[in-house]
């Protein structure tokens, strides 16, 4: 089996506020030419690769050539990770939601 393995940490590839909007920008679109995401930004289209590049190395973005043209697609299956560390936390703030109410209620009679 010959599985792809990430040369990125998901969490470091989403650090970043561009690579995040690329993420976003990719997941409206089945897929988007480099000059088309250059032009969303306020950046050279060397700055928009090198994000591509990152997000491409935590396994966040493929890409394949159409003539001279590089189109990108979102691959969102690493975010998983992500959404399973925010789920475990979110129970602490449901909790801590929950107790704040229960305050709150106390006050109130």
């Amino acid at each position: 089996m010959n599985e792809y393995s990430p040369s990125r940490d998901v969490f470091d590839a989403i650090a970043d506020p561009t690579r995040r909007q690329l993420i976003h920008l990719l997941a409206e679109a089945d897929e988007m030419p480099l000059y088309e995401l250059t032009a969303q930004f306020h950046m050279g289209r060397t700055a928009v690769s090198k994000h591509l590049t990152v997000l491409k190395e935590a396994d966040l973005v493929r890409d394949r050539k159409v003539g001279r043209e590089t189109r990108f697609r979102l691959n969102a299956a690493p975010l998983r990770e992500v959404q399973d560390w925010v789920a475990f936390y979110s129970k602490y703030w449901n909790t801590n939601m929950l107790r704040l109410g229960q305050l709150l209620e106390e006050d109130e009679e």
